[in-house]
């Protein structure tokens, strides 16, 4: 039996995992840092609730003792993230407009909070015979790609958000070098309409959630250290 931890899985991406992962035989723990609707979500899904906030230090290690005293953990997907830099009517704030503040709240979630659900999770992990983490960044996170006149990336005019996500795929990178027995990667699930972006995504949940259901599942021969969407790999 495989468990798997999601953080921020009440909603969006994170829901549409879970439900995914249950379907195919995990024990799935919904992480959510609102209670009401992380246990909801978790009834609707035939899930577990755990109640976790990536940015506060005493939620996030009471969930891991949860976690281990119910029997450990296989998978961690670390989907919460937040995008900050998202002004009124869904207006990117560009680097004119960018402050510290913004910049600050975007890494508190999207950085520090991946790092410090690691921190609690490893040794966890650590136990299992497969153990996989999935860290949700974005296509925004490739400086390649952002660097490149004519795709996408390169017309977004936001800092924070592009910023935090390239820290992630470094995290990715030196996480799948220090545990080698782990697969460990990053994965651009696409512009998938959720809160996150306002929901202007062209894609839906079920097409977002592909890449990062797939890896969840990778087995101890898969990739680590890799940054993937859901045609392959991706420039860093």
């Amino acid at each position: 039996m495989t468990t798997t931890l999601i953080t921020g899985a009440n909603k969006g991406l994170g829901f549409e995992t879970a439900r995914r992962l249950v379907a195919v035989g995990h024990v799935v723990y919904l992480g959510s840092r609102h209670a009401e609707r992380g246990r909801r979500a978790a009834g609707q899904l035939g899930a577990r609730f755990v109640h976790l906030d990536v940015t506060d230090d005493a939620s996030v290690p009471a969930a891991a003792a949860t976690i281990e005293a119910d029997g450990g953990l296989d998978v961690l997907v670390n989907n919460a993230g937040i995008q900050a830099e998202m002004g009124d009517n869904n207006a990117v704030i560009g680097a004119a407009d960018l402050t510290a503040d913004v910049m600050r709240q975007t890494f508190e979630t999207n950085v520090f909070g991946t790092v410090r659900v690691l921190h609690a999770f490893l040794p966890l992990l650590a136990r299992s015979a497969a153990p996989v983490v999935v860290n949700v960044s974005s296509g925004l996170a490739s400086l390649t790609r952002v660097a490149t006149p004519g795709t996408p990336a390169y017309h977004y005019a936001g800092v924070a958000y592009p910023a935090s996500k390239t820290a992630l795929n470094m995290i990715t990178v030196q996480y799948a070098k220090a545990f080698p027995n782990m697969r460990i990667n990053a994965v651009e699930p696409g512009f998938t309409k959720t809160d996150l972006n306002g929901n202007t995504g062209h894609q839906t949940v079920t097409q977002g959630a592909e890449i990062i259901v797939r890896l969840a599942q990778t087995g101890p021969n898969g990739p680590t250290g890799g940054y993937f969407d859901a045609h392959g790999p991706l420039p860093w």
